[in-house]
């Protein structure tokens, strides 16, 4: 007898290969953990470990937090959520640029994909990326994975909020794809942005969403509105980015701050004594996966 849709997705969450003892693929993802320190003008790798800033054309270098979460932050902080990674607008005073952009992303390892148990070559076979944001300029904005592996492809869709400085609540399910390509390695798997604003150099008016296609640095999202990036001051933040293997989205598997921690110094470990930052792990920093 077949088995029903409701079946075959919850067989698929049951047999879920988990990346070690987790079931997110994302490292730090309810945002805890920010050894180099909780606010920075840099883009890069500056504040919450794993997550950074990348921006370009701006007049106004937008500024990265470890952000914190109150009572009144309705939905992530009942779910047990007490910290995210914000971004703060700058004074774009000259507009916006057709090269213009300010995103997050996220890059996640080759060998965490490969072994995760997504059969990511099927195009019915699943991974569900789940997270909380909030915008203080309710618009669209675009979430944009791109495989760094092989012939990069990127897939992108939507994501809007209910409403200005509103936490909502995002989840959405991504297929396999024949093109997709990841090494049993430490080198660049897939990029998830959060793409904030980009200007129509990198954009086109006919992009398709929720689809594979080879990557094109100038067809990364539809046109985008104009209207955060123009705001002083606007701000974008995220919380409980989870990514994992199954068509269905789970509650966030919390870690506790010690293996938080753990996970992170991989890559990045500061030793408080000295005030020395070093990098460990054959990971490394910068480029690669951080």
């Amino acid at each position: 007898m077949a088995l029903s849709q409701v079946g075959l997705e919850r067989l698929n969450t049951a047999t879920t290969k988990k990346i070690g003892t987790s079931k997110n693929i994302v490292i730090n993802g309810a945002c805890f953990i920010a050894q180099r320190g909780s606010s920075s003008t840099s883009a890069g790798y500056q504040t919450v470990d794993r997550f950074k800033t990348n921006y370009s054309g701006v007049d106004n270098n937008p500024t990265q937090v470890q952000g914190s979460l109150s009572s009144s932050d309705t939905g992530p902080y009942e779910a047990g959520f007490r910290k995210t990674f914000k971004i703060t607008n700058g004074n774009q005073s000259s507009g916006a640029g057709a090269g213009d952009q300010i995103s997050m992303s996220y890059l996640i390892e080759d060998q965490d994909l490969a072994t995760s148990g997504w059969n990511y070559l099927s195009t019915t076979n699943y991974v569900t990326l789940s997270f909380w944001f909030k915008s203080s300029v309710a618009q669209t904005f675009y979430v944009i994975l791109e495989s760094k592996d092989g012939t990069s492809r990127q897939y992108s869709f939507a994501i809007t909020p209910t409403g200005a400085d509103t936490w909502t609540k995002v989840t959405h399910t991504i297929p396999g794809n024949t093109g997709l390509q990841f090494s049993n390695d430490n080198g660049e798997g897939i990029e998830i942005y959060f793409g904030i604003f980009y200007g129509t150099n990198l954009t086109t008016s006919g992009h398709t969403l929720n689809t594979w296609k080879t990557t094109s640095s100038s067809d990364q999202a539809p046109d985008m509105t104009s209207t955060w990036f123009t705001t002083n001051n606007a701000t974008f933040e995220i919380t409980g980015v989870q990514l994992e293997v199954g068509s269905v989205a789970t509650d966030f598997e919390f870690k506790s701050f010690a293996e938080d921690l753990t996970l992170c110094q991989r890559y990045f470990q500061r030793f408080e004594s000295a005030g020395d930052s070093h990098m460990l792990g054959a990971a490394g920093d910068g480029t690669t996966t951080c």
